[in-house]
């Protein structure tokens, strides 16, 4: 299932719902990526054996990239697809130092290019659009190319991930 394409009315750093980004502040563009998105539970499964691979709940959604945020923000919608389970409820701060209740839902698997991550999912009420954020990016070993306003896989390491384990 794939999510409605973005909005090029606004560069702000403003979700469409009107949510500021966790990250806030000034922004040279809009940066938005095509992500895969699955049920790593239903991945898990799969490569054991015990669910077919067309059983695999997944969507390609078109992400805004927020190097600013930390975590991967996700509708209730994405995350009711997918048919990610609970796992706790937290607290997050805000750029403007309020707070907002999340629910963290996961695992998830994201798929950027030639690159795997998994992760788990932060769903704020009221939010609209999915948000990669820098913790998942750097998993995936990609990095915002700032000429172009576009995601891409670290031309350092184009061919496989590197990442560093100190």
């Amino acid at each position: 299932m794939l999510l409605p394409a973005r909005s090029t009315a606004t560069s702000k750093r403003v979700f469409r719902s009107g949510v500021v980004s966790p990250a806030g502040g000034k922004q040279m563009g809009t940066v938005y990526a095509e992500l895969e998105l699955a049920n790593a539970g239903d991945l898990f499964m799969h490569r054991r054996g015990l669910l077919p691979e067309d059983k695999v709940k997944r969507m390609n959604i078109d992400a805004f990239v927020d190097s600013g945020s930390y975590m991967l923000i996700i509708t209730e919608h994405v995350q009711q697809q997918l048919d990610l389970p609970f796992i706790e409820e937290q607290l997050f701060r805000m750029v403007d130092e309020s707070e907002v209740r999340g629910q963290v839902f996961g695992p998830v698997e994201i798929r950027f290019e030639n690159r795997r991550a998994t992760a788990d999912a932060v769903v704020i009420k009221g939010v609209t659009e999915v948000l990669l954020g820098s913790i998942p990016m750097e998993d995936l070993d990609v990095v915002i190319d700032p000429k172009r306003q576009r995601l891409v896989v670290n031309p350092e390491s184009p061919y496989i991930a590197t990442k560093i384990l100190k």
